[in-house]
Parts: C-alpha cells; structure tokens; sequence
C-alpha cells in the first residue's frame, strides 16, 4: 500500500480540525444526555465509515476491508474501555458536566500512545516478523482471560496507579469546576478530577496493549492500523453518554470480545499456514458481535437505563461558592511540590 505524505498530514488535519469542533461545542461544562450523544456517536461513525469507503475507492477493496475489520474491532474493544471509564466516574462521584473534559483528554492522550505503540508495533514487525507469533500468542491468552473474568469487577479505589498518585501528589477532597489543579494556601494541589484523569489515561494504554496487536492481526499496514484506531477511538467520549446507564445490559459482551481476540490471534497464529480472506475474518468479528449484543438484549429486556454503582474511592465533594472564592491564582508562586514533603498528604 502506498500512502503519499500528504495523505498523512490530510488524516491528522481532519483529527485536528475535529478535536477543536468537539471542544469548541463543549466548551462549556453541562450534562450530556442521550440524544446529544446519539448526535455526536452519529457523526463519529459517519465519518469513519466515510474514511473506509475511500480507502476502498483508492486503494482497492482488500485494503478497505482490511480498514474496516480494523475498525470494528477498534470499536467493539472500545466498549469495554467505556464501561470502565463509568466505573471510574461513579467511584470518585464526577459530576456528568465534568465528564467531557477528561474524556476529552483521557482521547487526546490516547491517540498520542496509540500512535506510539502502532510505530514500535510496525518497527518490531518489519525487523522480526517472528513477533507476530507473539501477539497471537498474546491475543489467544488475553482472550481466555478475558473469558474467566467476564463476571469479574473493576475496583478504582483499590487500584495501586491511585495509590501512588495520593502519596506524592496533595489532593483536595472537593471538584473546583472543571480545574485540575487549584492552588491553596500557596500550594498547587490536584483536584480529584486529576485523579480520574490519570486513571482513564493509564486504562487507555492498558486496553492499547490488547487492541494494537489485535489490528495488526487483521491489516500490517501501519496507515490503515493508524486510522482505524483513531476515527474508532474519537467517538469514545459520545460512546460513554450513550451507553454509560446501560452497562448492566450487556451482560453476554465480554464474551464476545473474548472470541473477537481468540480469533484474531488463531488467525494471526495460522497466518504462515493457512491464509483467511480478510472477508471472512470482517464477517466473523461482525458476527460474534452482533450476536452478543443481541443476546444481551435479549436477556434484559424491560431493564431499563440507570446509573452505575461502585465503590466510592473517596469522599468526594463539589467546592463551595466560599471554597471556590478562596482560591489564588495558579500560575503565580512555587509549582506543584512532592506531598512526601509536607506531613499532612491531603488538604481538605
């Protein structure tokens, strides 16, 4: 496949130029509901169908179809990434008009590691193709874990990432708006809107380590890698407002999701052995998801949509009008300093 430079820098300027467009229409902190986000999910689908069709129109149907399996399966792992997200947001009680700006960032960092990780995956490929053995080894095993763990639970508030951020990062128990960082005192502290930042961006490079090779077991393209994993991955944040209340529903995913990696890696695995039209293995990904969810469906029908329920990771606040006046400029003494320094860890 050759793909010029411009077609490069055309596909990032489309990413750009979107990005702003969202952030310029959420500019202002408010709750998402269902039909805003349908709106959004739409456009986000729309333009990455659009994408596919003109890679099949200029560089032939294999490579759209390769873009296209790529993409679904980009999209069908999102899901789960999505439902963690609202485990996160329901352990340290996010207010939903806060929600967009870290899932706005939590998507912006995960298009800059995806990126990184699609480079090293190319690079590792192109030098020893042997480690195409090794994803699919690696898919296969994800994929049988994934499978035990189905009924298994995220737990945030055990998680060792919010550990460590607490010991050396002071952090205020209350949400200052949109800020995530507030100075008090003199101090530069972390709201805990930092705090699920940090979370959603590490989950972000976790389920990366999962999907990367999946893609690559489907298309070794680095272009189509590349932009099936970002136009899948830049409707994440209309994904999360119009599925967050209905994760209780879609009781049978997980186990779709862990056919969709056991069979990229076997697929992967036979590559040398016996070649599988792109084709078939798009049909075989749109089948078992297709299938799940309406399994799903089918199962909880007349459940309607509710909030989720986790843990709580803290006793978390919004600030009062007092707590939000009493607060200094950012950007005027010392920078944020180790709370190992100070004896209390925490400012209230």
């Amino acid at each position: 496949m050759n793909v010029p430079w411009w077609a490069w820098f055309a596909v990032l300027g489309v990413i750009l130029v979107m990005l702003a467009v969202d952030l310029i229409a959420h500019r202002k902190a408010h709750v998402i509901g269902v039909r805003e986000a349908a709106l959004w999910s739409v456009v986000w689908v729309t333009i990455g169908v659009a994408f596919g069709v003109l890679v099949w129109a200029l560089w032939g149907a294999e490579f759209g179809q390769q873009y296209f399996a790529g993409y679904l399966i980009e999209k069908s792992l999102a899901v789960d990434n999505v439902f963690v997200w609202a485990i996160i947001f329901a352990a340290f009680a996010v207010p939903r008009e806060f929600q967009h700006r870290v899932l706005f960032l939590g998507v912006l960092g995960a298009l800059v590691f995806r990126g990184i990780f699609i480079a090293a995956g190319a690079a590792l490929i192109e030098n020893f193709s042997w480690i195409l053995y090794g994803f699919a080894a690696f898919l296969i095993y994800t994929g049988w874990r994934m499978f035990r763990s189905r009924n298994d639970h995220v737990h945030p508030e055990k998680s060792r990432i919010l550990k460590v951020f607490r010991r050396f990062v002071p952090m205020t128990d209350a949400y200052h708006g949109q800020k995530f960082l507030i100075r008090k005192a003199g101090l530069a502290v972390a709201t805990p809107l930092l705090a699920v930042l940090v979370l959603v961006e590490i989950t972000d490079i976790i389920f990366a380590v999962d999907s990367i090779p999946a893609i690559f077991a489907v298309t070794s393209e680095p272009f189509l890698v590349f932009t099936a994993n970002a136009f899948a991955i830049l409707g994440l944040r209309a994904m999360y407002f119009l599925l967050a209340d209905l994760i209780h529903r879609f009781v049978y995913l997980k186990i779709g999701l862990s056919f969709v990696l056991i069979w990229v890696g076997i697929k992967m695995l036979l590559l040398d052995v016996l070649y599988i039209p792109t084709t078939i293995s798009l049909a075989v990904v749109a089948t078992i998801i297709t299938v799940s969810i309406v399994a799903s469906l089918r199962a909880t029908r007349g459940q309607g949509r509710r909030e989720v329920q986790a843990e709580a990771a803290g006793a978390f606040r919004i600030a009062t009008d007092e707590e939000l006046a009493a607060v200094e400029p950012l950007f005027r003494r010392r920078a944020l300093v180790p709370a190992g320094s100070r004896n209390d860890r925490s400012v209230d």
